[in-house]
């Protein structure tokens, strides 16, 4: 692994961990073993290397997800398989996570792939359920950029839930109550 990648890679897992006031320069040398010059020869700084780590994990959360999105099957089963998809939701979502500090949300270069990320999915969520509407599969009634956007609301929220009471099941409960609000509106 490149030294570039292990800086990304470390302050990928400290922002997951610590958030980004929590992740110092000094923590992401150690954690990579590279030295200060090394890390500064690469990025600019901290806000630099973190906008570099947030991007790579947006395109890691991207590509998860795409593959139960493109999956076989439905519209619906498609959308179940992304609910159900194998995730460690105590430890909640490394992009939704950093919705949560104040100090990326207040930085552009910082928020961007967070929102940029959570677009694309409601986007692409949303367009599934328009693919199964033309297929006759939902109901015309359904909007499909309102159902997207609580599909990805359900994920987000179930992760702040299943952390707040240490156990899975309000996750669980949340992703089932979510299918079982989609299916009311399948026609087929």
């Amino acid at each position: 692994m490149s030294t570039q990648d292990r800086l990304i890679e470390s302050t990928q897992a400290l922002l997951w961990e610590r958030g980004y006031v929590g992740t110092s320069p000094k923590a992401i040398q150690q954690r990579s073993g590279v030295g200060q010059g090394s890390m500064y020869h690469h990025f600019t700084g901290k806000p630099d290397l973190a906008a570099a780590a947030l991007r790579r994990s947006a395109e890691q959360m991207r590509n998860v997800a795409e593959a139960d999105l493109a999956a076989p099957g439905t519209a619906y089963d498609r959308i179940a398989a992304y609910l159900h998809r194998d995730r460690d939701v105590l430890r909640g979502c490394r992009i939704g996570r950093m919705a949560q500090d104040p100090d990326v949300v207040a930085d552009p270069l910082l928020r961007a792939p967070v929102e940029e990320t959570f677009d694309w999915l409601r986007g692409r969520i949303a367009g599934l359920i328009a693919d199964g509407q033309a297929d006759g599969e939902f109901a015309p009634g359904l909007d499909p950029a309102d159902t997207a956007a609580a599909v990805v609301a359900v994920v987000q929220g179930g992760y702040v839930l299943a952390r707040a009471a240490d156990s899975v099941e309000p996750f669980d409960r949340a992703v089932r109550g979510a299918l079982g609000l989609l299916a009311a509106h399948r026609t087929a």
